[in-house]
Protein backbone atom coordinates (compact mmCIF):
# COMPACT_ATOMS: atom_id res chain seq x y z
CA UNK A 1 0.00 0.00 0.00
CA UNK A 2 2.81 2.35 0.89
CA UNK A 3 4.45 1.66 -2.49
CA UNK A 4 1.31 2.80 -4.32
CA UNK A 5 1.15 6.04 -2.35
CA UNK A 6 4.82 6.76 -2.98
CA UNK A 7 4.42 6.15 -6.72
CA UNK A 8 1.41 8.46 -6.96
CA UNK A 9 3.26 11.33 -5.31
CA UNK A 10 6.46 11.00 -7.32
CA UNK A 11 4.96 11.27 -10.82
CA UNK A 12 4.11 14.85 -11.58
CA UNK A 13 3.47 16.91 -8.52
CA UNK A 14 0.60 19.25 -7.88
CA UNK A 15 0.33 21.04 -11.23
CA UNK A 16 -1.23 18.19 -13.26
CA UNK A 17 -3.73 17.56 -10.47
CA UNK A 18 -4.71 21.24 -10.42
CA UNK A 19 -5.08 21.27 -14.20
CA UNK A 20 -7.33 18.19 -14.09
CA UNK A 21 -9.42 19.71 -11.32
CA UNK A 22 -9.76 22.94 -13.34
CA UNK A 23 -10.80 20.96 -16.43
CA UNK A 24 -13.48 19.16 -14.43
CA UNK A 25 -14.83 22.49 -13.17
CA UNK A 26 -14.97 23.84 -16.74
CA UNK A 27 -16.84 20.76 -17.95
CA UNK A 28 -19.39 21.12 -15.14
CA UNK A 29 -19.84 24.80 -15.93
CA UNK A 30 -20.35 24.41 -19.68
CA UNK A 31 -22.49 21.27 -19.58
CA UNK A 32 -24.56 21.78 -16.42
CA UNK A 33 -24.56 25.27 -14.92
CA UNK A 34 -24.54 27.45 -18.05
CA UNK A 35 -27.50 25.70 -19.80
CA UNK A 36 -29.59 25.95 -16.62
CA UNK A 37 -28.85 29.66 -16.32
CA UNK A 38 -29.80 30.19 -19.98
CA UNK A 39 -33.07 28.29 -19.52
CA UNK A 40 -33.94 30.33 -16.41
CA UNK A 41 -33.17 33.55 -18.30
CA UNK A 42 -35.41 32.49 -21.21
CA UNK A 43 -38.26 31.58 -18.82
CA UNK A 44 -38.01 34.97 -17.09
CA UNK A 45 -38.03 36.76 -20.44
CA UNK A 46 -41.11 34.77 -21.52
CA UNK A 47 -42.96 35.60 -18.29
CA UNK A 48 -42.15 39.30 -18.70
CA UNK A 49 -43.59 39.24 -22.25
CA UNK A 50 -46.97 37.70 -21.32
CA UNK A 51 -49.96 39.46 -22.87
CA UNK A 52 -53.71 39.13 -22.58
CA UNK A 53 -55.24 36.62 -24.95
CA UNK A 54 -52.29 34.22 -25.01
CA UNK A 55 -53.03 30.53 -24.65
CA UNK A 56 -50.71 29.25 -21.92
CA UNK A 57 -49.84 26.08 -20.03
CA UNK A 58 -49.02 26.17 -16.31
CA UNK A 59 -46.34 24.05 -14.68
CA UNK A 60 -49.16 21.87 -13.37
CA UNK A 61 -50.37 21.19 -16.92
CA UNK A 62 -53.46 23.42 -16.88
CA UNK A 63 -54.27 24.91 -20.30
CA UNK A 64 -56.12 28.19 -20.55
CA UNK A 65 -56.39 31.67 -21.98
CA UNK A 66 -54.71 34.56 -20.19
CA UNK A 67 -57.36 37.17 -19.36
CA UNK A 68 -55.70 39.43 -16.77
CA UNK A 69 -52.17 40.35 -15.70
CA UNK A 70 -50.92 41.95 -12.49
CA UNK A 71 -47.38 42.46 -11.23
CA UNK A 72 -47.10 39.03 -9.61
CA UNK A 73 -50.30 37.21 -10.59
CA UNK A 74 -52.20 36.19 -13.71
CA UNK A 75 -55.81 35.17 -14.27
CA UNK A 76 -56.43 32.25 -16.61
CA UNK A 77 -59.79 31.37 -18.13
CA UNK A 78 -60.01 27.59 -18.43
CA UNK A 79 -63.70 27.44 -19.50
CA UNK A 80 -66.45 29.99 -20.08
CA UNK A 81 -66.88 31.78 -16.77
CA UNK A 82 -64.22 29.72 -14.95
CA UNK A 83 -61.25 31.90 -14.05
CA UNK A 84 -58.32 30.87 -11.90
CA UNK A 85 -55.62 33.09 -10.44
CA UNK A 86 -52.01 31.91 -10.44
CA UNK A 87 -48.63 33.29 -9.55
CA UNK A 88 -46.71 34.41 -12.64
CA UNK A 89 -44.02 31.85 -11.90
CA UNK A 90 -46.58 29.07 -12.48
CA UNK A 91 -46.63 29.74 -16.23
CA UNK A 92 -44.59 27.16 -18.09
CA UNK A 93 -45.01 27.92 -21.80
CA UNK A 94 -47.28 29.20 -24.50
CA UNK A 95 -49.75 26.50 -25.58
CA UNK A 96 -49.01 26.96 -29.29
CA UNK A 97 -45.26 26.59 -28.66
CA UNK A 98 -45.87 23.13 -27.23
CA UNK A 99 -47.50 21.94 -30.46
CA UNK A 100 -44.54 23.19 -32.52
CA UNK A 101 -42.04 21.28 -30.34
CA UNK A 102 -43.56 17.84 -31.01
CA UNK A 103 -41.79 15.79 -33.69
CA UNK A 104 -43.66 14.86 -36.86
CA UNK A 105 -44.74 11.23 -37.05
Amino acid sequence: MQTILLQAGADGGVLPQLLMFGAIILVFYFFMIRPQQKKAKDQKKFRDELTKGMNIVTIGGLHGKLVALDDDTITVEVDKGVRLTFDKSAVSMEATARVNQQPNS
